[in-house]
């Protein structure tokens, strides 16, 4: 492990204690029980043996749990290099589109409906800003990731956002956004719309009853300045992935963070952007760590990751083959087998014996929850694969 403590310990160590919280809903209650079982005897596990030596050693099961800190990056990998197959030769920018955090109580109400909302109306404003000839006049796309916490594990709804430097117009032509693809839109432009589209759903939903929206919160939130950020372009499209990477595979805290844990206390470090991105250190009870941990728990079955207009299922299936080969672009297409190949080899999983440093570690005889088979069946069962 390349860290001391990790957010599965602090869970399973403190079970007993968060059963009794009121905020512990079923749903909460679910995700982090899984989170809790990870890579313990609670989910079973298998072995993993050497063919030449017969040493072995016994792994137990990831939860697979999307909000689990300790799993995640193989499939972020996987996901990197699938992404990698669909780039263009152009420059992308990275948009941030945030959420006032006068809206949070909502957030917390209607996850469901304000994080859609925030996809929403996150590609209208691109898609607006896009179809207008002073800027574009093109038909564009868009990768999107939803973050809800701050540094701190506050609430602080957010998207990430992807976007090619240029559409295809309607003759079927690349077009390139102007500045040779220097910038993308103006930023307190969209910072307006934005806003407008979402205060118009918002109303909207509330107009129909699906949510309580106070004429106090309305009115602070149109005399509120909406953020949203604009990087500069990227300087090749390959670090457009690796970038995004980052983002996609994340939970609330990475568990590296966690630099100290006592029977009632955890000490974290966390980044200040107030401060330039300054490093600083929060302790919070046990108790309230985790509640921080589990506002950041999405609804059943939501999507964190979105694609949109060139960049949707059916826009990569239509349009990105026929972009790349304007562009002289011919990408190879990989099997899930070799995907998974580079996956381990980025992140360096070394499968090599470490007893006999010739052979290779291989999976076999896997074992459902509880206890692995007694040690004289594991030897029994290796000495039929030598």
């Amino acid at each position: 492990m390349r860290w001391r403590f990790s957010v599965n310990q602090i869970i399973r160590d403190n079970w007993s204690i968060i059963q009794k919280q009121s905020w512990l809903n079923p749903f909460k209650f679910k995700h982090l029980r899984a989170i809790s079982q990870c890579r313990t005897k609670d989910l079973g596990g298998h072995i993993d043996a050497c063919s030449d030596c017969g040493f072995y050693k016994i792994s137990y099961n990831s939860c697979g749990n999307r909000h689990c800190p300790t799993c995640g990056a193989l499939k972020r990998e996987e996901w990197i290099i699938r992404q990698e197959q669909k780039l263009l030769d152009v420059p992308y920018f990275h948009l941030v589109f945030t959420l006032p955090h006068e809206l949070n109580g909502l957030c917390l109400a209607h996850p469901r409906l304000l994080y859609g909302l925030l996809f929403k109306t996150a590609w209208q404003t691109v898609q607006a800003f896009a179809a207008d000839s002073k800027f574009l006049g093109a038909k564009t796309g868009m990768t999107s990731v939803l973050h809800t916490w701050g540094q701190s594990l506050s609430l602080h709804p957010h998207l990430h956002c992807i976007v090619p430097g240029g559409g295809l117009t309607k003759a079927g032509k690349w077009k390139t956004t102007p500045s040779k693809g220097k910038y993308l839109f103006p930023k307190n432009a969209m910072r307006k719309v934005f806003k407008g589209k979402f205060m118009a759903a918002l109303k909207e939903l509330a107009a129909k009853g699906a949510i309580d929206l106070p004429h106090d919160l309305k009115e602070t939130l149109y005399r509120k300045k909406w953020v949203v950020y604009a990087k500069r372009p990227f300087a090749k499209p390959q670090n457009v992935i690796e970038y995004l990477g980052r983002y996609t595979h994340k939970s609330a805290i990475s568990n590296y963070r966690i630099q100290a844990l006592t029977d009632d206390k955890v000490t974290f470090s966390y980044k200040d952007y107030r401060m330039a991105g300054t490093v600083k250190i929060m302790v919070l009870a046990v108790v309230e760590f985790i509640r921080r941990f589990a506002l950041h728990i999405l609804p059943h079955g939501f999507a964190r990751i979105r694609h949109f207009g060139l960049l949707s299922s059916r826009g990569q299936a239509e349009y990105i083959p026929d972009i790349q080969a304007q562009m002289q672009l011919a990408p190879q297409a990989k099997t899930k087998q070799q995907i998974r190949q580079k996956a381990q080899t980025r992140l360096k999983i070394d499968t090599t014996c470490p007893c006999c440093g010739k052979g290779k570690l291989k999976a076999f005889l896997p074992f459902p929850r509880g206890e692995p088979p007694d040690e004289n069946y594991i030897h029994a069962m290796i000495l039929r694969i030598q």
